[in-house]
């Protein structure tokens, strides 16, 4: 459906559950994460979810969205506030100033960005006679909405503001060199939809019965609004993940439904927008030396069971985990919801999540690890993805022949498979369509236990690092993909539960003795 299709799906929810009631409610409706491909520890649970290195016990992502957005509902008439779970808006305004959502229409916060970062969100053009680019906080009106667009597009097409015109806007431009400094876009985030508008997408989508292809809630509802918008993205395919029949009729439809609507925008000027749905944002925030580290006081240790010995490093994330004295952790690793035991040495950079480590072993750095709870034919078993950090889940190709260009810890696949005894064929992947890529690739072994499921996984490894054949066969083999077909969320809670028992075990012995 895309988060698109699953707005109109919630919307539709709404109306069953209540009838006409809904539309006098203000609702929020976060989108809790798709497959997460970029970031497969939030794959099984969805990115809403996502540990966050703070609180006692620990905060999960919906937490921190609650208290973000807990002044909006007071001054919000009757309709939907939407978001991503993997963003982070953080803004300070005037104490008379107040965010506001109670105009007709679509109504945008927006924050200054440089370009580069346009160029992977979308980018309002204001209108220049409703913004002086003053204060903390602003409303402008919009006129034009560009979904991910290129250098060129934002300054042809009037989106780009210089930070010279406007001596208010500090936090314009802080990620590039001084020379470009002066140069910033408005970026968006979270967006609101007022009842009616709400209620004439909901009578849309009843109206084209089933949906047969991803409709991006940003992208293609946003690119219809503004007195500026042109049908022309509708044609648009490159952004894309997967191209569906019907895509471009559906985009059309929404155009002709949307076009003439308001889009407002409130311009935070002084505010930071941060994302960590991927890998290298996930470890750059919660490890180095990040503004929203220091903004939000992560904690390198929080709501853990962690030896003394090691409590040195400060460039580390370990949530809601048990480590064992003798193991050891690299600066800039992450470790969340897992046991790690004594004979156990974690690299720098390296991601390890849901896993039970009780035996020795040496992780490699820029590693990630993630074991996922699978139920099959009513038993409960386990794999263990395993990947480099920069490895490319989303990557995919049409045929055999190309698979040499998928790389596997930098090794092209083709070469792993040799090492561990696997046949390269159409069986070997698990999508219907012809998308072989690692998330498809049927290569993680199932095991009867946690830890076996672990170990086995390393050993793949070790094997394509050190070039030394590691036979799968005898195994029963799962993408990513499969994985989450069989995903157990039930035992895979249970797991969190025991770990978040013993901690508060320990907490009380701490206690008492004292």
């Amino acid at each position: 459906l895309g988060n698109g299709g699953s707005t109109l799906h919630v919307l539709q929810c709404l109306e069953e559950q209540y009838g006409d009631q809904w539309t006098s409610f203000t609702v929020l409706l976060i989108h809790s994460g798709g497959y997460s491909q970029r970031l497969p520890n939030a794959s099984a649970l969805g990115k809403i979810f996502t540990a966050l290195p703070l609180g006692d016990p620990i905060y999960q992502m919906l937490e921190l969205k609650l208290a973000m957005y807990i002044d909006f509902p007071r001054h919000m008439k009757p309709g939907v506030l939407i978001t991503c779970s993997d963003d982070i808006e953080l803004y300070s305004t005037g104490v008379t100033e107040t965010i506001r959502f109670d105009k007709p229409g679509f109504t945008a916060l927006a924050h200054p960005s440089d370009l580069a970062v346009g160029t992977t969100h979308g980018v309002f053009v204001l209108d220049p006679a409703s913004f002086s680019g003053k204060g903390g906080l602003e409303y402008a009106s919009c006129y034009r909405f560009l979904h991910k667009p290129d250098v060129e597009t934002m300054q042809q097409s009037g989106a780009v503001c210089v930070r010279g015109d406007h001596p208010q806007l500090s936090s314009c431009g802080t990620h590039g060199d001084s020379g470009m400094a002066s140069e910033c876009v408005y970026t968006d985030s979270v967006f609101y939809i007022d009842h009616s508008t709400a209620k004439q997408l909901l009578m849309f989508y009843k109206q084209i019965g089933t949906l047969g292809c991803e409709i991006d809630a940003y992208g293609d509802f946003l690119q219809a609004l503004g007195p500026g918008a042109t049908p022309d993205y509708t044609k648009n395919t490159r952004n894309v993940s997967k191209e569906d029949s019907g895509l471009v009729e559906v985009r059309q439809q929404l155009y002709s439904l949307l076009q003439g609507t308001a889009l407002n925008v409130i311009v935070l000027n002084n505010s930071q927008f941060y994302h960590i749905g991927t890998t290298q944002e996930y470890l750059f925030h919660f490890t180095a030396e990040s503004k929203l580290r220091f903004e939000l006081d992560l904690q390198p240790v929080a709501f853990s069971i962690f030896p003394d010995t090691a409590k040195t490093l400060d460039e580390l994330s370990i949530m809601q985990s048990v480590l064992e004295p003798g193991c050891v952790v690299g600066p800039g690793s992450v470790i969340e919801y897992s046991r790690i035991g004594p004979e156990v040495s974690v690299g720098k950079g390296s991601i390890v999540s849901g896993s039970y480590i009780n035996f020795h072993v040496d992780i490699p750095s820029d590693c990630f690890l993630s074991s996922v709870s699978v139920k099959i034919n009513d038993r409960v078993e386990y794999v263990t993805m395993v990947f480099s950090v920069g490895d490319d889940l989303k990557k995919s190709v049409k045929s055999l022949s190309d698979i040499h260009s998928l790389q596997f810890f930098g090794v092209s696949l083709p070469d792993c498979l040799d090492l561990w005894s696997v046949e390269a064929s159409d069986q070997l992947f698990s999508s219907e369509d012809s998308r072989l890529g690692l998330w498809t690739a049927r290569i993680f072994p199932v095991c009867s236990t946690l830890s076996e499921s672990v170990r086995m996984s390393l050993n793949m490894l070790n094997s394509v690092q050190h070039m030394s054949a590691f036979k799968l066969s005898g195994f029963q083999l799962l993408s990513v993909e499969e994985m989450l077909t069989y995903k157990d969320v039930e035992d895979m809670l249970k797991f969190r539960k025991q770990i978040y028992d013993e901690i508060c075990l320990q907490r009380r012995k701490e206690k008492s003795d004292f």
